[in-house]
């Protein structure tokens, strides 16, 4: 396992188990100590359910590794579609750490892919973020579908959209 998503999993839990936040380490993880960019952390069940989700667009901590630990945390005890992970559910779950790149505005669904790239839709103070290469979103149209409804609004109305890269890791 890579050592973001190993660090999801240490800082889930040590949060389940002590109701802690895990302190951010200062050494083994070069880069990430300096770089700053938001962070996606979703947790799937030994099923590959997912299990939780939650991220930061752009930047809100000091590093990438500040931003997995509490994004971290935040997946398995803040998402509203799932109750909080318990220690019975600990053993098992999957993590992944996706580190996103700058967005960049675009005027067209023709330049969204999404295999290579997540979109954010922005109308009207809302605003969803869908990551890219999700299993069942073969298409432009169903991404921005899909974040459209994440923001809370109203298919085909609309929206600013931008397109984003992340690295991923699992």
């Amino acid at each position: 396992m890579h050592p973001l998503p190993e660090l999801a999993a240490r800082a889930v839990t040590h949060f389940v188990e002590t109701r802690q936040v895990l302190e951010t380490p200062q050494t083994g993880f070069d880069p990430f100590i300096a770089q700053k960019a938001g962070v996606f952390v979703t947790l799937k069940t030994p099923a590959n359910a997912l299990r939780g989700c939650i991220g930061t667009i752009s930047p809100v901590y000091a590093n990438v590794l500040e931003e997995t630990i509490y994004n971290a945390i935040a997946a398995a005890s803040r998402d509203p579609r799932f109750p909080p992970v318990q220690p019975n559910d600990l053993s098992g779950l999957k993590y992944s750490v996706s580190v996103l790149h700058p967005p960049e505005p675009i005027q067209s669904l023709d330049l969204l892919d999404p295999a290579h790239y997540g979109v954010i839709v922005t109308a009207r103070h809302h605003r969803g973020l869908l990551l890219p290469d999700l299993e069942g979103i073969d298409t432009p149209q169903k991404q921005v579908y899909h974040a459209t409804l994440k923001a809370g609004l109203t298919p085909g109305e609309p929206v600013q959209l931008q397109r984003f890269r992340v690295d991923k890791y699992a």
